[in-house]
């Protein structure tokens, strides 16, 4: 399964991020690319700065979602958002693509790194999970906006 912390998964994510533009359209959903590239900036902060926070969730949503996040299947189309991942303001496309890049970069960047804090809803991860993890919801949404 492919990861963030392997160099040709990430530089395909970089190359993929390079072809979104502000007219971007959208496959399914409601987030403008704009507001997509906002999204996916909160799990990558998660892994970057390696802080602990629980949140409230639904433990079979918890248990049924940490199991696909560890296989080469897609996720399904309009999957539930969590609502601090939401947002109705529209977004500055060029500003959150821009630190979108940078912390992929980041993410990136921490792969060797030997402790990893729970994660804030789905607990204990290996560092294998992490990095999967962090593709599989960016391919995900580059998908939603067909690149």
């Amino acid at each position: 399964m492919k990861s963030i912390f392997d160099e040709s998964s990430y530089n395909e994510i970089t190359e993929r991020l390079g072809k979104l533009n502000e007219n971007s359209k959208r496959g399914w959903g409601k987030m403008s690319v704009g507001q997509m590239a906002w999204h996916c900036q909160y799990p990558l902060k998660i892994a970057v700065e390696n802080k602990s926070k629980k949140v409230k969730g639904n433990p079979i949503f918890r248990w049924f979602f940490k199991k696909s996040m560890y296989n080469d299947k897609h996720w399904k189309k309009n999957l539930p958002t969590a609502p601090q991942l939401k947002t109705s303001e529209e977004k500055n496309f060029t500003y959150e693509v821009q630190k979108l890049q940078e912390l992929v970069n980041k993410c990136h960047a921490v792969k060797e790194r030997k402790e990893w804090n729970p994660h804030p809803l789905f607990g204990h991860l290996t560092r294998e999970q992490w990095g999967q993890m962090q593709y599989k919801h960016l391919d995900h949404h580059l998908r939603q906006f067909g690149v």
